[in-house]
């Protein structure tokens, strides 16, 4: 079996077969505010691609050079990453909700020679971490103040020639350096190649129905793997028509324009739909419904319709666990929901399901070319494929340290592989977790940030599954003292409700904290809560604690009391 991309599968490839094959069908469909759209044929996309090409060659960007991306979705997020790809450069995505440090952190490491900045919310807060003299380029959807700052995407267009040609990139060329966290809280750089992502959409396409006439709704972050692969490049594999959404509140409206043929969600949303028909429609109704004959396809066909899902041939889920009575409920109403498994790494290849009841509560088998194992030391899942990442930019050891000499990927995740070849997922090995909206959050970093209050001897920085995480503090000695009187008590309490405050402003969106959970009693040795080096035992904590998360975050309060 071949481990190398056949040339005519490579993305700027596949660009100029839409060019010549389909110049005249619309290829994308951009909101534009108040019910408004534009629609973008590949005829335009490639207009605008080629003359954004020849413009960034004409700054004298080489070969190789990166150039980054900070904007929400959009159909001039793609002509950027494809102008960038045409150009001879490497793209670098940016997630568009970073704080202004990420961003400069990400901006300087990669050495980008270039910034797009397109739509995008809070703006006036990221701006600081634009270096200073980094050149920019604004899309027609940016903020004001981008568009007032930084020379305008429509501009450069109306005035530069397009790009001759059929300029192509190898597939052992990178095409795109993907940030993602790191246990250390520094994201780094995921390499890939246009080889890696030929192969893994290849490879997918016998999984996931994506067809010539297929539609998708792109609204989670193209800087995320799977949007990357599934949306972007899954699109260049078959000419599908891409529609993107405008805003979430706009959302329900976005998706019923779409009609999405194929659609993928992370857990969280997919509890949001059911918890809006279940508003709409309560359970014991619809149960009733369901089993009459007479009303059950009229029922499924109502929901489906309502959710904009009724042309849904193919939905999945991934980025965290989903409950398998949500998988349930699902599949009641004729949608069965599919689970992928796999990591920014590895393009987030590995696994999917059927959707079959039989394999809820795994993530299904290998795809074709994918080698699963299991570490018996520790219960990792180990992983070979051949769209491994070529490493993380600038960071040999750490490569080292994920990809080994064999070319087994350690993913981090610890599973099963039950007697039918389904991989289950049970957890993390390391401390790295993931919340319910499917983003890594690093501990460390927080918890050295929450120490530093005055109050503070010991935290924990957890919430795997949940929608944001949470800490547990443990007070020091002279704190104690002072809970015992009522008044010192409540100064305390807002001293640290401030101070949540503070840390949460310097965070990431998914990083920030949505409680802190204040515990008098000490954490020790004899307890098992810390080891003989003062570290605290994470596993410890989740043993006792876990079950009170779900508890402590409905009570919608910033500093809660833990009696023991």
């Amino acid at each position: 079996m071949a481990t190398t991309a056949s040339p005519d599968t490579l993305a700027l490839q596949r660009l100029y077969h839409w060019e010549s094959t389909a110049p005249d069908r619309v290829a994308l469909t951009q909101p534009l505010g108040g019910g408004a759209v534009r629609d973008y044929t590949w005829r335009e996309v490639m207009d605008q691609t080629r003359r954004m090409a020849a413009h960034l060659q004409s700054l004298g960007l080489k070969p190789g050079d990166k150039v980054a991306l900070l904007s929400k979705n959009t159909a001039h997020w793609l002509m950027s990453d494809f102008a960038i790809w045409m150009a001879g450069c490497v793209s670098v995505p940016l997630y568009p909700t970073l704080a202004a440090g990420t961003i400069r952190q990400i901006l300087e490491h990669s050495e980008s020679k270039l910034l797009f900045v397109g739509k995008l919310d809070g703006w006036a807060g990221m701006k600081p971490g634009i270096p200073a003299g980094l050149p920019c380029v604004s899309h027609p959807l940016a903020p004001d103040d981008a568009k007032k700052s930084y020379r305008g995407w429509d501009d450069i267009v109306a005035k530069t020639e397009p790009l001759k040609g059929k300029p192509v990139r190898d597939a052992g060329d990178m095409s795109t350096i993907m940030y993602t966290s790191g246990t250390t809280g520094a994201p780094k750089g995921v390499m890939h190649t246009f080889g890696n992502f030929a192969m893994a959409v290849q490879q997918g396409l016998k999984r996931i129905p994506l067809r010539e006439d297929g539609r998708m709704l792109s609204y989670l972050p193209l800087s995320h793997v799977v949007e990357r692969a599934l949306v972007e490049h899954g699109q260049l594999a078959t000419g599908m028509h891409v529609y993107f959404a405008e805003s979430l509140d706009t959302f329900a409206a976005d998706l019923q324009r779409a009609r999405p043929t194929v659609f993928f969600s992370v857990p969280r949303l997919w509890v949001k739909f059911q918890q809006g028909v279940q508003t709409k429609m309560p359970p014991k109704k619809m149960d009733l419904f369901l089993k009459l004959p007479i009303l059950n396809g009229i029922v499924k066909k109502k929901v489906l319709g309502a959710l904009g899902l009724d042309q849904c041939i193919f939905a999945a889920g991934g980025a965290a666990p989903m409950p398998i009575e949500l998988l349930r409920w699902y599949a009641r109403l004729g949608l069965r929901v599919a689970e992928g498994y796999g990591m920014t790494e590895n393009l987030g290849a590995t696994h999917i399901t059927t959707g079959d009841p039989d394999s809820f509560g795994t993530v299904g088998r290998p795809y074709d070319m994918v080698q699963c194992r299991i570490d018996p030391a520790n219960g990792e899942i180990q992983a070979k494929a051949p769209w491994n990442m070529l490493g993380y930019y600038k960071e040999p050891e750490m490569t080292r340290a994920t990809l080994d000499a064999d070319g087994w990927l350690h993913t981090g995740d610890k599973g099963a592989i039950d007697d039918r070849g389904h991989l289950k997922i049970t957890g993390r090995v390391k401390d790295l977790f993931k919340t319910s909206k499917g983003k890594y959050v690093a501990p460390a970093p927080i918890e050295d940030r929450l120490v530093m209050h005055s109050s503070v001897e010991a935290c924990c920085v957890t919430g795997a599954n949940l929608g944001q995480p949470l800490a547990l503090l443990m007070l020091n000695v002279d704190a104690v003292k002072k809970v015992s009187d009522p008044a010192g008590k409540s100064e305390l309490e807002a001293s640290l409700a401030q101070h949540l405050k503070h840390v949460n402003e310097a965070l990431d969106p998914h990083e920030q904290l949505d409680c802190l959970v204040v515990m008098t009693e000490a954490w020790t040795v004899d307890n098992d809560l810390i080891t003989p080096t003062f570290k605290v035992k994470r596993n410890r904590v989740e043993d006792l604690f876990a079950k009170n998360y779900d508890t402590w975050v409905g009570m919608r309060k910033k500093v809660i009391w833990h009696q023991a």
